[in-house]
């Protein structure tokens, strides 16, 4: 079922893209991933159900870019192991992601728009037999949480380098793109100030 379960979160994304999450109906979303509407209640349960599991998709799709960046190939004569253009990818990646993901952009600012689905962040009482509605059914991020996930990874993952505190780093390089996503940069982008605060 994960192939249908896909194809409903496509589809509910798409049809937030198009109208206000109130107005989307479940027979709508079922019609447009070729599925019944059981099929749909069997995966999420209810419509609360599938905005939960589309938050924490949209969330773990950013996540998954935050990994992509601190991954990045950068240049081998960059002298601070590549920490600083790692930090740049993740800034990138932040400000892309917010621009063209509703979704990011709420996840991380913390501004739900009247038109998204804005489920609690606490976790809520699961009785779904569906591991992946399970996970949905827990807590879900808050900004803080993308910011001590973006801290912790760094730790782990890049180099120590030139940047002794690459944990605080990270956590500079997000907050200044989150900046970026409500005031967008001028010229140079991101990228700039990125490098110009952490040289």
């Amino acid at each position: 079922m994960a192939s249908a379960r896909e194809a409903l979160l496509d589809a509910a994304f798409a049809a937030v893209a198009r109208r206000a999450w109130s107005t989307v109906r479940m027979v709508d979303v079922a019609a447009a991933a070729g599925v019944s509407r059981q099929t749909l209640y069997n995966e999420f349960g209810s419509k609360d159900g599938l905005a939960r599991a589309l938050v924490r998709r949209e969330a773990d799709g950013y996540l998954a870019g935050v990994e992509r960046a601190f991954a990045g190939a950068v240049d081998e004569g960059s002298g601070d192991d590549g920490v600083r253009e790692r930090l740049v990818l993740l800034a990138e990646w932040t400000v892309t992601s917010a621009e063209e993901n509703p979704l990011v952009k709420a996840m991380l600012t913390g501004c739900w728009s009247e038109r998204l689905p804005a489920p609690p962040l606490d976790a809520v009482l699961s009785a779904t037999a569906v591991p992946a509605q399970r996970r949905a059914d827990g807590a879900l991020p808050a900004p803080a949480d993308f910011v001590s996930h973006v801290r912790e990874r760094a730790a782990l993952v890049l180099p120590k380098g030139a940047a002794p505190d690459v944990a605080r780093a990270a956590e500079l390089t997000l907050r200044l793109a989150l900046s970026c996503v409500a005031a967008p940069a001028a010229e140079g982008g991101v990228g700039e100030l990125v490098r110009g605060a952490l040289s």
